[in-house]
């Protein structure tokens, strides 16, 4: 059979692949898409399958801990040093039982001869103990820094790399995914990975090489006692592992977290509800979304509870009644050797020795409870990381010139549900574009595909003739300023939110920029001016004032492409003519979008676009429009009207 170039080009990049993965190389980008998009076209030969089969093994069996510490790219030498210090500092914790030992041992042993006691040895043996137990805490206590070190560079680097990837997400899957799934996965879940990383992970080594040393000198002293603690231990954790079995095998774990996230959804939803709550006296239970999300978790956990009860209580019975179990067997050993002194201090040792593995026991326990939870927070941050994000150019094209050109677009936030549909324009440069119609007709959702917060369903969208998929997202971005009708200022001073719009900003340019957007008066009459905070702990602003704000922001980045969603929605009428005034001096030369619904905003636009059930159903000016006696004409009329209506008080007899 003849193998072609590409076949053979395919085989060798699975190849190159395999060992860089083998070498944890970096892969570079692109060999991923290249390899699956060129394994559809031809049946491959048996080695490539074997080897294809063995990479993707590879790739898919890392889970848990191994893919947490390769999605934060933290190696691994960190964890193991604070592992090694940490037990260290246990093994060293054991010598004050050491001690116990031998000066349990010198007193019996001297009792029964009726010899004078070895004080300078048993002080020894005290000092001995004392010393270790300092030292073990201070390793403990250097392992516990190192792992927190490296618990916390782990969560950070997480943290940004889910952040980043959501910046590269289309607005769709912000659109289609709760805000609280994502602050629940942010926050909560990632929250819990640093928790074991810094405690639970290098203690449940240590732990498992105290037990084993306890084992190993319980052995060595006495087999059948030793027995004794050993079997009830495996006994108490075979009670606790059927029922963890269980909780797993019917997707306890995973409900759990789909119930908080149901809960942290609802709870913003909740907050953001309050006015409307409060205004019309209502409570919590009025919101049954909230409610009822509350309600569902409470009764998963107190199911959940009676799951876990038999096999929890069993457990910590059997674990903390281990002395129980020594006794009789110790007992049953001392009587056949009554007089043997030295069979009755490891006896007394073992009733001392025994309960003391209780602890690093339950320890275990909870271990094995936590990994379950972090393996299903990797899990669901993988989920994010596994979204794909917007295709970038290998090469970004940067425009001349600024005109925008919609070409047959077809576009829908679902399949099944088509929001625009062939819609065709062009918004020149140094021209305002105007987009007008109902509600839900789809012009939001044209300003929104300019940036490329979606990807087109069919056609194309240019810029200065260059599509823009064929510019990065950095460089798209640096084209066009936003103002919506919804504006959004972070929890920082009104200065750095201004200053946004131009990282390295003069206070000077700040300043003049806010007074275009006529919004400098009323900063400076707050108590620390530009440097007063926004939000908790600061000021409120007003809605037309956080507006003015990002006009402001728009204002100071002076970028060619502007959109403006209703930008004086909130402007009252004393500051609307000035700032129609800023927007005619801020759109001079640039491509400007505009949304409207006061129609009187925008009868000196090039151009307005009727938009109607997704499609361009009018173009023209104003003035064309009125004459047409079509939708913008009714429009008009209707606005008109409105803007003449009053309240009549007059009361009929």
């Amino acid at each position: 059979m003849c193998i072609n170039w590409y076949t053979v080009f395919f085989i060798e990049t699975y190849k190159t692949v395999y060992k860089m993965c083998e070498n944890n190389e970096n892969i570079p980008k692109g060999v991923f898409s290249l390899v699956r998009f060129r394994q559809t076209e031809r049946t491959p030969s048996a080695k490539f399958k074997k080897e294809r089969f063995i990479f993707m093994k590879k790739e898919k069996e890392k889970q848990g801990i191994p893919r947490l510490l390769e999605l934060a790219g933290e190696k691994n030498s960190a964890m193991s040093g604070s592992i090694l210090l940490s037990t260290t500092g246990t093994l060293l914790q054991l010598t004050p039982f050491i001690a116990v030992y031998y000066i349990m041992a010198e007193l019996l042993q001297n009792a029964a001869n009726k010899t004078p006691l070895d004080a300078p040895y048993m002080i020894h043996m005290a000092v001995y103990g004392l010393v270790g137990l300092l030292a073990g805490y201070l390793f403990t206590y250097a392992g516990g820094m190192m792992s927190h070190t490296f618990a916390y560079k782990v969560i950070c680097k997480l943290r940004l790399k889910v952040a980043e990837h959501i910046g590269k997400l289309p607005m769709g899957y912000l659109n289609g995914t709760s805000v609280g799934k994502i602050k629940q996965i942010m926050d909560a879940d990632i929250e819990q990975m640093e928790g074991f990383l810094a405690h639970q992970l290098p203690d449940f080594v240590s732990t498992l090489v105290m037990l084993a040393a306890l084992f190993i000198m319980m052995f060595s002293l006495n087999g059948w006692m030793a027995l004794a603690c050993l079997l009830t231990i495996v006994i108490g954790f075979a009670c606790q592992l059927i029922v963890m079995l269980k909780i797993m095998k019917s997707g306890g774990v995973k409900a759990n977290f789909d119930a908080l996230e149901n809960i942290s959804n609802s709870s913003l939803q909740y907050v953001k509800g309050m006015p409307s709550i409060k205004i019309f006296g209502q409570t919590v239970k009025s919101f049954r979304k909230f409610y009822q999300d509350i309600m569902d978790y409470r009764d998963f956990t107190i199911k959940m509870t009676e799951q876990i009860r038999p096999g929890f209580v069993r457990f910590r019975v059997l674990i903390q009644s281990i002395a129980t179990f020594i006794l009789p067997v110790g007992l049953l050993l001392l009587l056949k050797k009554p007089d043997d002194v030295a069979y009755a201090t490891t006896f007394i040792f073992f009733l001392v020795l025994g309960p003391g593995a209780a602890t690093p026991t339950l320890k275990l326990r909870t271990f094995s409870e936590s990994m379950n939870v972090i393996t299903e927070g990797v899990t669901r941050v993988n989920e994010i990381l596994n979204e794909r994000v917007m295709e970038e150019p290998e090469i970004s094209q940067i425009p001349d010139f600024y005109d925008i050109d919609f070409k047959n677009v077809d576009f829908s936030y679902q399949k099944d549900k088509g929001i625009l549909n062939k819609v065709s324009f062009q918004a020149k440069q140094g021209e305002i574009t105007a987009l007008v119609g109902p509600s839900g007709a789809g012009k939001s959702t044209i300003a929104e595909l300019i940036p490329r917060f979606w990807d087109v369903t069919n056609g194309s969208i240019s810029i200065g003739g260059i599509n823009i998929k064929n510019m990065s997202s950095k460089d798209l971005m640096e084209q066009m300023s936003f103002v919506f009708q919804e504006s959004f200022l972070f929890s920082d001073t009104i200065y750095n939110n201004i200053a946004l719009g131009k990282p390295g900003a003069t206070k000077t340019e700040v300043e003049s920029a806010a007074k275009a957007a006529q919004c400098h008066n009323f900063i400076m009459a707050l108590p620390n001016g530009y440097d007063t905070k926004i939000g908790d702990g600061g000021a409120y602003l007003s809605g037309g004032e956080e507006q003015r704000v990002s006009i402001a922001r728009a204002i100071l980045k002076d970028a060619p492409i502007l959109i403006l969603d209703e930008a004086s929605a909130y402007a009252d009428a004393e500051n609307e003519h000035e700032m129609q005034r800023a927007l005619a001096k801020l759109i001079q030369n640039k491509t400007v979008i505009m949304i409207a619904h006061r129609l009187a905003t925008i009868c000196n636009a090039n151009q307005i676009l009727v938009i109607d059930h997704g499609m361009v159903s009018e173009c023209g000016t104003h003035d064309t429009l009125i004459k047409r006696k079509g939708i913008y004409s009714h429009m008009w009329e209707a606005s008109m009207g409105a803007s003449a209506w009053t309240m009549d008080s007059e009361k009929e007899v």
